[in-house]
């Protein structure tokens, strides 16, 4: 992913300084640990990577909206979004003892100061177990912006690279969507409505934007879009060959997710795409 790296705490401060600075009003954070475990101990510690991050943000760049990505994929040993079981027949995601971590780790992040959390894993009942975690936590005003409808799409594999979370073995079809099935994101996207969302998401973006469309003429919510991984490396492939206008598609690329119906654009070009609309505008 040309212009994407890992960054530690000081050095993300200084890019999310940059991007505040052009326009950017939110950054979603995504952690990768020292170290991994069957139990994904790094996503909910204290000390943890997202925790120290947000801390720091919030402290320097009072004003940043700082979304923090909920899931455990980043901190498990094997690379599932859940807890696993695994015997002589192969293996399972252990759905329900998996909603404790991640509302355990939800909390953490607001604790440290998250504005937004961002559950990202598809377990069922994942937005009803965080949301009990924060009201019981006195963070009842704290916002949660679930992925709703996250299907298991080719398009993830840059990031899956760059954050070091592809699947050890197996995949995650069993708990992400089919990507053929948009009347199932539809009943995923009331569900977690039902189960206390504030914001509800379409991922990927581009090659979903009939979803995006019908979730946000269906329930009205404010809905977001997530542009993700290969989205952008494609269009960086092709400018870098001299094919495409860089600016000009991703502009437009990006103009077609907000037409669709999107009320937030998450991107990995958010920075460019700051510059190159204040440089438009001027």
């Amino acid at each position: 992913m040309p212009g994407v790296f890992q960054l530690s705490p000081d050095e993300l401060l200084r890019e999310a300084s940059r991007a505040h600075g052009l326009g950017v009003p939110a950054v979603l954070l995504f952690g990768i640990p020292a170290s991994k475990d069957a139990k994904a101990s790094g996503a909910y510690a204290r000390d943890g990577i997202v925790q120290q991050t947000v801390r720091l943000l919030k402290k320097e760049i009072p004003e940043l909206i700082v979304i923090t990505d909920v899931c455990l994929c980043e901190y498990m040993s094997h690379g599932h979004c859940g807890l696993v079981q695994r015997d002589g027949t192969g293996a399972r995601i252990l759905n329900d003892p998996t909603l404790k971590l991640l509302a355990r780790t939800a909390s953490s992040h607001v604790e440290a100061g998250a504005d937004i959390v961002a559950p990202s894993d598809m377990m069922d009942g994942r937005v009803r177990a965080i949301r009990q975690a924060l009201d019981q936590s006195g963070f009842t005003d704290a916002p949660i912006m679930s992925y709703a409808a996250k299907f298991a799409s080719a398009f993830y594999g840059p990031f899956r690279e760059a954050a070091e979370s592809a699947p050890g073995f197996g995949d995650r079809r069993s708990y992400q969507m089919n990507p053929a099935n948009a009347v199932e994101a539809l009943r995923e996207v009331a569900m977690d409505i039902q189960e206390g969302a504030d914001i509800v998401m379409v991922k990927p973006a581009l090659a979903y934007l009939d979803v995006l469309h019908r979730v946000k003429m269906e329930f009205g919510y404010p809905t977001a879009a997530y542009a993700v991984s290969a989205e952008y490396s494609m269009i960086k492939a092709a400018s870098a060959k001299g094919w495409i206008d860089e600016p000009a598609v991703t502009l437009e690329s990006l103009l077609s997710m907000r037409r669709a119906g999107a009320d937030i654009v998450i991107t990995y070009a958010a920075k460019e795409a700051a510059q190159w609309l204040k440089e438009s505008r001027a």
